[in-house]
């Protein structure tokens, strides 16, 4: 048995995630009313929001733009000598952009970019969410109490992008990052990576990257926010749809994740998944599972089949740089994201 590579714990968990949008006051009141996510800052274009589970101070911030799509992907470091290590790492790989001063709630960062051009960055110091009084809860182990507002989502949980070559983005962010492979879509017999699903922690996945149809570069498929129960993913459908939000997929059942999901457009145009009753992998001898065209299906366990627009819409949209239809091997392979 040949010698495995020791893995590389120096990534901690995803930190915080910025979506642009050219609709900043009906974005906020989607995540702020809709969702149930508490504004804490604001800085020039920016508001900075957070689930009342999340510990940090912030983990969303939402810019106004001229465009939507990601913004700056962060990142937390298990401990300031893991944030050299990986910056040295990240830097001798070619794709470090340099030091910045960090962000609202955090110290500094090391900023780069994935292979596939996504702007990212890894940080160490985190300023904890301390409640004011009104948002106190009586749990102390609790950082927020439950407000109750809207869907009331607790955290944030992973995010898909998009990527021209997918190999490569799976092989930085395993090689590199040190993230945990978990599930994989391959096609025609094996040779065609369609996507990877990875995390640096027990949650299943924290990071997706799969093919772009449109041979893009640094697109969104979609954001994710945890909510409790499958009982909170329907209620949430509910309140979307009194509040005149568009709902593309779901509620239904991913069989990649087990994932019980919702898809909608926030205002601004991002993507915004609502996600519940995933599994958590904890055995360090995890064995990735790996999907083919035959086992995939429509990528649902249970539930309608994805529409076309999941397939063809990620932000910021563009057209496709062949205009060539997109083939009808890569539409079954998309319908398998989750």
């Amino acid at each position: 048995m040949s010698a495995q590579a020791e893995p590389i714990h120096d990534i901690a968990h995803l930190g915080s995630v910025e979506l642009f949008t050219p609709q900043p006051d009906k974005s906020l009141w989607y995540f702020r009313d809709l969702l149930g996510m508490e504004p804490v800052h604001e800085a020039g274009p920016s508001v900075y929001l957070r689930g009342y589970g999340d510990y940090a101070t912030s983990t969303l911030k939402l810019t106004a733009a001229s465009t939507n799509g990601v913004g700056c992907i962060s990142w937390r470091a298990a401990s300031p000598q893991a944030l050299e290590r990986r910056a040295k790492a990240i830097g001798d790989a070619g794709l470090g952009l340099g030091w910045t001063n960090g962000d609202f709630g955090r110290g500094r960062s090391f900023r780069f970019r994935d292979p596939d051009g996504h702007v990212m960055e890894i940080y160490y110091e985190e300023q904890k969410y301390v409640a004011p009084p009104q948002l106190h809860s009586n749990l102390k182990n609790l950082p927020q109490k439950f407000t109750g507002r809207g869907a009331s989502v607790r955290r944030i949980d992973h995010l898909a992008l998009l990527a021209e070559n997918v190999a490569a983005n799976r092989k930085f962010a395993t090689e590199v990052l040190g993230f945990q492979l978990r599930e994989q879509v391959r096609f025609d017999q094996g040779k065609t990576e369609i996507g990877s699903w990875m995390s640096p922690t027990a949650i299943h996945h924290q990071l997706a990257y799969v093919v772009d149809v449109k041979g893009a570069h640094g697109r969104l498929h979609h954001f994710s926010m945890w909510v409790d129960n499958r009982d909170d993913v329907m209620r949430a459908a509910d309140i979307l749809t009194e509040n005149g939000i568009f709902i593309e997929a779901g509620p239904s059942k991913h069989n990649n994740s087990q994932g019980f999901y919702l898809y909608s457009y926030e205002p601004g145009g991002n993507r915004v998944e609502i996600y519940s009753s995933s599994f958590l992998v904890v055995a360090p001898d995890w064995e990735p599972v790996t999907w083919n065209e035959e086992e995939r299906g429509t990528g649902t366990y249970w539930g309608a089949r994805l529409p076309d627009s999941f397939i063809e819409y990620a932000t910021p949209n563009v057209q496709s740089k062949t205009g060539a239809p997109i083939p009808e091997i890569l539409k079954d392979a998309i319908a398998s994201l989750s």
